[in-house]
This record gives C-alpha cells, sequence and structure tokens, in this order.
C-alpha cells in the first residue's frame, strides 16, 4: 500500500489544524482513497464558504422583500433595544412539548436577572383534546406557580406575561397570531387558524388571574433578548441544538414586504434560515444527506438544518458508516444491530468521541463496543469512525459560521463592537464548536471579526427572554 500522505490542500487551514486523516492506520490503499472522498465531500473550501454567503444573503433580501420565500424573514413586531438597566418583574410561559414551564422573571437592573421556574406535565389527552382544555390547563399552571412563589398582585394591576408557543405561528401583531398547524403530538380539536393568545387569554379572565398575555415569542427572537439584558450590543440570537435557526435586528427600511406602522427605525426578525437552500442551488449535499432527508418526516424542507442541527448529525454520520462498511472498509465489513436502525448513532455519541484523543481512543471504543454493540473493534477502525464524527461536526460548524457571518455582512455589525447570543445544546456542549465557527468568522472578515464579534450562550431564551418581550411591549405600548 502507497504510504503518500493524503494532500493537505483540499482541506481548509481550519479543518486541517483539527482533522488529519495520515494519523489512520490503514488497512489498504481503497480505505485510504475512501477516507480521502469523504474528506473531500464534507469539507467547506474557502471559495465554497464565501459563496454560501453571498447566497445566504441574497435569500435574506428575498425574504424581506415578499412572503414566501424560502426564507420566511418573519416580522416579529418587537422594537427597541435592551441595555441592561430595566428593571421589574415579569412571567413567562413555554409551551411546545412534553411539559409546559412557568417561569417568573425578576430584572434588578445591571443586567442581573433572578428566574424561578416550576414546570407541568402536559397529559396526552390534553394534547388531542378540546383546545379551550389545554388552555385551562396553561391558565391553571400559572395560577398555581403564582400561589406556590406566594407572588401577589395588588388592586387592579396585572403582571405581563410573554408566551412562548414553539408551533407554526403567523404573527400578525406583538401579541396576536394565528397557529398554522400543530405539530409535536399535539393535535388539540378547535385551535388551527385560532390566535393561541386569545385562547390563553379568555382562560386568565374567566378564572380572574391577573395575568395579561403581552407578547408571543419565538424562542429565537427570545434568545437574542436574553442575551442583550446581560450584553447590550447583542444584535443577533441564534438556536443550535435539536434544530437551528437565527434572528437579528434589521432596520425598518429594509423591511420592504413591511405595511404596519412602528415609531420605531429597528425591528428583530425571525428569519427561519434553516429552510435555506430548498433549491439545492449552492449546499453541497451528499448521499448521506440525500438519505437522511428522504427518510425524513419532512422531505424536501429545512435542507440547511438538517446539514447542521443535532437532530440529524448522528444520523449523518450513521449513513457514513453503514456505507463504509458494506463496502468493508470499516468493521471487516460486520455491522451492529443496533447501528442498522435509524436514529440509533446519537449525537451525544459525536460530542464524546471528538473529544477522544487517546492514544487508543478508549471512549471510542466504549461507544461502539458497549453502547452500540459491535463485538469488538479495531484501532483502524476506531481512527476512521473519529475521522467521520469529525467531518460532519466540522461541516456542521462552518455551515453555522457562514450563516452567521452573511447576517454580520449584510448588517455591517462585523465592523463595530457586537454579540451574538447563541442557545442549544450543539453550541453548548458539541466540542470547539464555538471556536470552529469563530475561525469561520476570521475566514470570512479577517481579524477584526475576532477583535469585534463575541459569541456565547445565551441565557433562557423561551423563558427570559420571553419575560423580557413582555417587557419591551409593554415599555413601547405595542402590546
Amino acid at each position: 500500500m502507497s504510504s503518500t500522505p493524503i494532500a493537505s490542500k483540499i482541506i481548509p487551514k481550519a479543518t486541517r489544524a483539527k482533522i488529519d486523516p495520515n494519523v489512520v492506520q490503514y488497512t489498504s490503499e481503497k480505505q485510504k482513497l475512501a477516507l480521502q472522498a469523504l474528506i473531500e465531500e464534507f469539507t467547506i473550501t474557502p471559495e465554497l464558504f464565501q459563496a454560501i454567503k453571498r447566497n445566504f444573503m441574497e435569500g435574506m433580501l428575498k425574504g424581506l422583500k415578499k412572503d414566501g420565500e424560502t426564507m420566511a424573514m418573519v416580522t416579529s413586531y418587537v422594537i427597541g433595544r435592551l441595555d441592561g438597566s430595566e428593571t421589574g418583574s415579569y412571567l413567562a410561559l413555554d409551551v411546545g412539548g412534553t411539559n409546559l414551564r412557568v417561569v417568573s422573571v425578576h430584572l434588578t437592573g445591571g443586567g442581573e436577572i433572578n428566574t424561578r421556574q416550576t414546570k407541568y406535565r402536559i397529559d396526552e389527552h390534553l394534547k388531542v383534546g378540546d383546545a379551550k382544555s389545554l388552555f385551562d390547563f396553561m391558565a391553571v399552571c400559572v395560577d398555581s406557580f403564582l400561589d406556590e412563589h406566594q407572588i401577589v398582585v395588588r388592586g387592579d394591576s396585572q403582571i405581563e406575561l410573554g408566551f412562548t408557543f414553539s408551533f407554526p405561528v403567523l404573527q400578525t401583531a406583538i401579541n396576536r397570531g394565528t397557529l398554522i398547524s400543530w405539530t409535536k403530538g399535539f393535535n388539540a380539536a378547535g385551535m388551527v387558524g385560532k390566535d393561541p393568545v386569545a385562547f390563553l387569554q379568555d382562560a386568565f379572565n374567566r378564572r380572574h388571574i391577573p395575568v395579561r398575555v403581552a407578547a408571543l415569542v419565538n424562542d429565537t427572537v427570545g434568545t437574542l433578548l436574553a442575551h442583550a439584558y446581560t450584553h447590550p450590543n447583542t444584535i443577533m440570537g441564534v438556536i443550535l441544538g435539536t434544530g437551528c435557526n437565527g434572528a437579528y435586528i434589521e432596520k425598518v427600511s429594509n423591511i420592504e414586504k413591511w405595511k404596519g406602522k412602528t415609531p420605531a427605525d429597528e425591528m428583530i426578525i425571525n428569519m427561519e434560515f434553516g429552510a435555506f437552500d430548498k433549491e439545492r442551488q449552492i449546499l453541497p449535499l451528499t448521499m448521506f444527506d440525500n438519505k437522511l432527508d428522504r427518510k425524513s418526516v419532512n422531505p424536501n424542507k429545512q435542507i440547511l438544518e438538517k446539514m447542521i442541527a443535532g437532530m440529524y448529525l448522528g444520523e449523518i454520520t450513521r449513513n457514513v458508516l453503514l456505507n463504509l462498511i458494506d463496502r468493508r472498509l470499516l468493521f471487516e465489513g460486520h455491522i451492529s444491530p443496533d447501528l442498522n436502525h435509524m436514529w440509533t448513532f446519537e449525537t451525544a455519541y459525536m460530542s464524546t468521541i471528538e473529544a477522544d484523543n487517546t492514544p487508543t481512543l478508549h471512549a471510542t471504543r466504549k461507544i461502539l463496543e458497549s453502547t452500540l454493540s459491535f463485538p469488538q473493534t479495531t484501532l483502524n477502525d476506531r481512527q476512521i469512525v473519529k475521522i467521520v464524527v469529525e467531518l460532519v461536526g466540522m461541516r456542521a460548524a462552518r455551515l453555522s459560521a457562514a450563516a452567521i457571518a452573511a447576517i454580520l455582512d449584510h448588517t455591517g455589525a462585523w465592523k463595530v463592537k457586537s454579540d451574538i447570543g447563541i442557545d442549544g445544546s450543539l453550541f453548548e456542549y458539541y466540542p470547539s464548536f464555538d471556536t470552529d465557527i469563530m475561525d469561520g468568522l476570521e475566514e470570512a472578515f479577517g481579524p477584526e471579526a475576532r477583535k469585534n464579534v463575541s459569541i456565547g450562550l445565551a441565557q433562557d431564551g423561551s423563558g427570559v427572554g420571553a419575560a423580557l418581550c413582555a417587557l419591551l411591549a409593554a415599555k413601547h405600548g405595542t402590546a
């Protein structure tokens, strides 16, 4: 077998510093060539990075111009900025999964936040029963929370509440919208096409609960606001977790489709950027991505999200490993029953493998043999699995960086001190994801980006951010 190293010219500097295919103890030239082909497929070269950024910016402009574009660029109706001096107490109600969450947010000024929260499990029958019963349950939970934490409302005053309702909603005001469809196992009757805020407020009123729904909140918008309270230069909020999305502060004069009136010259835009490149014009989709997309519950949708988000990275990796196994280039062609089923290679496993720098890749071996039931693995097997994981993870980080760079370029925010708040398990837990993103931003703009732009973990966009949205709504009289 030839000992010629895999050519480094196909790997960008940022990637090459992390991924070294020449450390693998190859068992055949065919195995080596297969890995080189994967590197070429999954590498976002500097030229492609810039092309994706330009295409993303074009998509932003299309979405700002008119509705119905691939990137929706939804007007959030949220105006005004936070500077950390705001004070007061607000509530947030976060609904969209197994549990609902009620959060009390107390702002003390100086960027300080104190929170208390309680989770309440939503029974399955409520998810698929009558909508009125579901919203009555939400109101009862808020009432119980007020009692539990001894929150007293004086006289005729009301507590302002931000409502994070994590379902597809067409927003028509900061505290108005219509449900497009239920998702996540919910299918309560009589709700589609109706305003969830009206249902919730009616449930409060019937029980004489002194709470006013001041804002209907998207979690990405909430992420921006939550970060902005402690970092006033925040111009963008990003979700990099199970899914991906972004929101940023836009000049109202740039929102051509906006027909409303506002005293402000800025508004937060919820981009819905996971849908980018539905037309498949620029993203380097591989056969492994196409397989995942075909077998997903929403084929031909959320293309960028399926290349970035934590929900999908493990499945892409599994598809690559299966291909190598079928070609007898990995595990001597043997497969474990566990790996033969969709979604069994979790993104959490990737995090562990990425962080495994032991000479024998001990943690990788434990996942493959103990968790995924491979009878035995060789060091060669483990080295190849690690390279595949690194390629899929690095591509996700560089695509995330390209999207963030496009927003920074569109707004010009990279030229001044700017903060970006990012929420989500992928950003929080995946090794080096933050530094890989910063490497991409430096590639886009040079050293100035690292000097001006800071990215950091945002604090609870769906809770704290929702409460802050209620604050802005009350402050500007937009609710």
